[in-house]
C-alpha cells in the first residue's frame, strides 16, 4: 500500500536531446564520455520499437563542434534514415578523441562508417566501453 506522500518515478532513457544538454553543461571530458556511453547503453537496452524516439528532434548545439558532430555520427549510425540535421554536422579536420598513438591507429581501421563520414575517428570498440 502506498501512502499519499510517496512519489513513484518511472525510468526514462536518455534522449539525444538530453545527451546534448548534458554535454553542453559539463566541462570535464571524462564525464562527457560517461554520458555518451550511458546514452548508448540505455539505447541498447531499449526494445527495438522504443529506440527511434530517443533520436527524435534535432539536439541543441553543445557549443563545441567536435561534440556536435559526435552526436550526428551517433544518430546516423543508429538510424536507417538519418535525420536531415546530421548532414550539416561534419568536421573539416578529423577529430581523434584519443591522444594515444595506438588508439588513433585503431580508430583509423575500426571507426564506423558514419563516424568517418562526419570526421570523428573513434574505434567501434571504444563506443562499447561503459
Amino acid at each position: 500500500m502506498y501512502s499519499t506522500n510517496e512519489v513513484i518515478m518511472s525510468y526514462q532513457p536518455m534522449t539525444m536531446a538530453g545527451l546534448a544538454g548534458h554535454l553542453s553543461r559539463e566541462t570535464d571530458e571524462k564525464v562527457r564520455w560517461k554520458y555518451v556511453w550511458e546514452f548508448l547503453e540505455e539505447y541498447r537496452w531499449e526494445p527495438a520499437d522504443r529506440q527511434p524516439p530517443l533520436f527524435a528532434g534535432e539536439p541543441a548545439l553543445t557549443g563545441e563542434p567536435n561534440w556536435d558532430v559526435l552526436l550526428a555520427a551517433i544518430a546516423e549510425q543508429h538510424d536507417l534514415a538519418p535525420p536531415a540535421w546530421t548532414q550539416t554536422r561534419t568536421l573539416e579536420t578529423p577529430w581523434f578523441p584519443s591522444s594515444l598513438r595506438s588508439k588513433r591507429m585503431e580508430a583509423l581501421v575500426w571507426a564506423p562508417a558514419a563516424f568517418r563520414k562526419h570526421g570523428v575517428y573513434l574505434s567501434a570498440r571504444d563506443l562499447e566501453a561503459a
